[in-house]
């Protein structure tokens, strides 16, 4: 006599074998889709507010870490976001998701934030160094690394709308 847990396993590899290959399932899955839009739509915005306040494109900007919105903060709070709307959020997997935007959301506000103003204080030295030091002509340290508690809040606000947005579409879709 087989279990109940058994057939069930055996129901759902049934289903699941019927359905649309799973390669071609991550192009549906809500989560993932949400967390890449909300960090290239911050990109996005970051390139454009470039060129806003320094009149010329920038396309490291594109892919770059640091500014305003935090595509970081946007990424993970999308990501939370869709997680719970379509898991609940009662459950383990936003309970998961929750605690890595948490973790990424302080670390863009604390770790990142402080070495980046150490490599500006550090590139300041190098550049007052004389000519003939050894490292007068190293390279500069990247100094755009972490986020002002304005900019990951605005990315937290992007990533939660391009969730929601999206959870509304995958309504209306259906």
């Amino acid at each position: 006599m087989r279990s109940i847990d058994h057939r069930l396993m055996e129901e759902s590899a049934d289903t699941s074998s019927s359905s649309s290959s799973p390669y071609f399932s991550i192009f549906t899955n809500y989560p993932l889709i949400s967390a890449v839009l909300a960090f290239t739509i911050a990109q996005v915005i970051k390139f454009f507010t470039t060129w806003y306040k320094e009149k010329r494109w920038d396309l490291k900007r594109l892919v770059g870490s640091g500014g305003m919105p935090s595509s970081h903060s946007a990424t993970v709070t999308a990501l939370a976001m869709a997680v719970g709307l379509q898991e609940g959020f009662g459950g383990s997997h936003f309970a998961i998701a929750f605690i890595l935007t948490s973790i990424v959301m302080y670390d863009a506000t604390g770790v990142r934030l402080h070495a980046g103003r150490q490599a500006e204080v550090l590139n300041q030295i190098v550049y007052e160094l004389p000519a003939e030091h050894p490292l007068a002509e190293s390279m500069p340290l990247r100094e755009l690394l972490g986020h002002t508690p304005p900019q990951v809040i605005a990315g937290g606000v992007l990533g939660t709308a391009t969730a929601v947005f999206g959870y509304f579409v995958t309504l209306i879709v259906k």
